[in-house]
C-alpha cells in the first residue's frame, strides 16, 4: 500500500497517561501494557484477530479504580483509529461478524459513518467480575471508543454462560468486523457514501 495508515496518539490527564500507536495494515503484532492484565489480553486479541499492529502504554490511577483507565483507553484508541483512517477514501466502511467461542456466540456490526452510536446488548453472566475487573467497564471502553472514532457499533450477546468467554468473543468479533470495514476495496472511488464524505 502506497500510504501507511498509521497514527500515534497520546493523552495525558491528572488521572491517566496513555499512548496508542496503530497501523491498520499490520500483521497482528500487539505490544500492550495497560496495567490491567485482562485488558492487556483483550487488546492483544484485538490486534491479532484484526491484523492491526498495536502498541499501547497506559499509566493510570488504578489504586483508585479501573474506570478512568478503561474509559481513557477507549478515547485514545478511538482517536488513533480516526486519525489512521484519515478521509476514509477507498474503505469498505461496513463490517460484521458473528463469532463463536465455546458456548458463547456474539454478534458485532459496525459502520465507520462518522456518526457515533453504541448499541450494547450484552448481559454478562455472573459474577460480573474477571479477577478484579468489573465487566461493566467494557461498555465504558467501547462507548468512549465509539464517540471518539465516530463509529456506529452494535454489540449483541446471542449466547454465553462464561464471563471470560463473552468478553473474549466481543473483542475478537470487534477486531474481525473492524478489519472488514477498514479494508480497502478497489471498487470504491472516494468514500462509500452518496454524500461524498464520511
Amino acid at each position: 500500500m502506497a500510504t501507511e495508515r498509521f497514527a500515534a496518539v497520546r493523552r495525558t490527564t491528572r488521572e491517566t497517561d496513555i499512548e496508542v500507536k496503530i497501523s491498520l495494515d499490520g500483521t497482528g503484532r500487539g505490544q500492550i501494557d495497560t496495567g490491567i492484565p485482562f485488558m492487556d489480553h483483550m487488546l492483544e486479541l484485538f490486534a491479532r484477530h484484526g491484523f492491526f499492529d498495536l502498541e499501547v502504554k497506559a499509566v493510570g490511577d488504578l489504586a483508585v479504580d479501573y474506570h478512568h483507565t478503561m474509559e481513557d483507553l477507549g478515547l485514545v484508541l478511538g482517536d488513533a483509529l480516526a486519525k489512521a483512517l484519515g478521509d476514509k477514501a477507498g474503505i469498505r466502511r461496513y463490517g460484521n461478524m458473528i463469532l463463536p467461542m465455546d458456548e458463547t456466540l456474539v454478534l458485532v456490526a459496525l459502520d465507520l459513518s462518522g456518526r457515533p452510536c453504541l448499541v450494547w446488548d450484552v448481559d454478562f453472566p455472573a459474577p460480573g467480575m474477571i479477577r478484579d475487573l468489573d465487566v461493566r467497564l467494557f461498555h465504558e471502553f467501547f462507548l468512549a471508543l465509539v464517540n471518539k472514532s465516530g463509529m456506529n457499533l452494535h454489540v449483541k450477546k446471542l449466547a454465553g454462560e462464561e464471563v471470560h468467554h463473552v468478553a473474549e468473543a466481543i473483542f475478537k468479533a470487534f477486531a474481525k468486523a473492524l478489519d472488514q470495514a477498514t479494508a480497502i476495496d478497489p471498487r470504491v472511488v472516494g468514500v462509500l457514501s452518496t454524500k461524498g464524505s464520511l
